[in-house]
């Protein structure tokens, strides 16, 4: 699904990232860990193609994407949800309308989708809320919104940056059931996290491999974890 190659990622002169290689399988559940600036939202930028790499290759779907026109790289987008640490909604919309936004983005039939949307909701336990504005919401409740958002368009991989950062231990347990639930239906899935607890939780579950960054290069972490 993606590929890094020798990648490395430089910014004020100075390496960020240096000869990461990696690659996302479909289906593979990974962690991502390091400690703070040690690169880890810049590696989820590059997977997602919001940076391209100062040195080595990136592919997306089997697809360079420095080959790639800006329709192809919009469409691929589409293919992969983004679920950030801090989530961005639109206040004058309610719940409902933010989470069918990429719908909209898209130009897809809102009402043909209703029923997709609602049963979306229902699924992140959000339909009590379909008409709340965003700050409304608890800090766990927006970022079930934000998982919702991010995977309404069906995409093949979904990545999150610290998804459970700023939720209790309990909404971060429910955030990462619904993930493994993704897993299992053939979801890609890359999170990257502080929070060890969260990891081993999810390593009794599923197959989850943990990655971690130190000094810019990207290692397997240990079976201890």
């Amino acid at each position: 699904m993606i590929e890094l190659e020798s990648v490395a990622y430089s910014y004020g002169g100075g390496d960020i990232l240096s000869d990461v290689n990696l690659r996302l399988a479909p289906g593979s559940f990974h962690f991502l860990t390091g400690p703070s600036g040690s690169g880890k939202t810049t590696l989820l930028r590059l997977c997602y193609m919001e940076l391209l790499p100062s040195v080595g290759t990136v592919r997306i779907l089997d697809t360079d994407v420095r080959d790639m026109s800006r329709d192809q790289v919009a469409a691929t987008r589409r293919r992969i949800g983004i679920v950030h640490q801090d989530c961005k909604f639109l206040d004058h919309l309610d719940l409902q309308e933010n989470i069918a936004l990429p719908l909209s983005v898209a130009g897809r039939d809102i009402e043909g989708e209703r029923d997709n949307l609602e049963e979306l909701m229902s699924w992140v336990g959000l339909t009590g809320q379909k008409h709340n504005r965003p700050p409304q919401l608890s800090g766990g409740e927006r970022q079930r919104a934000a998982l919702a958002r991010a995977v309404i368009m069906s995409p093949d991989v979904i990545i999150a940056d610290e998804p459970t950062g700023n939720i209790d231990w309990e909404m971060a347990l429910r955030l990462l059931k619904l993930l493994v639930e993704l897993n299992r239906m053939g979801k890609t899935i890359l999170i990257a996290t502080h929070d060890m607890n969260l990891i081993r939780n999810a390593k009794s579950q599923t197959a989850a491999r943990v990655l971690r960054l130190h000094n810019g290069r990207l290692q397997l972490a240990g079976a201890d974890l």
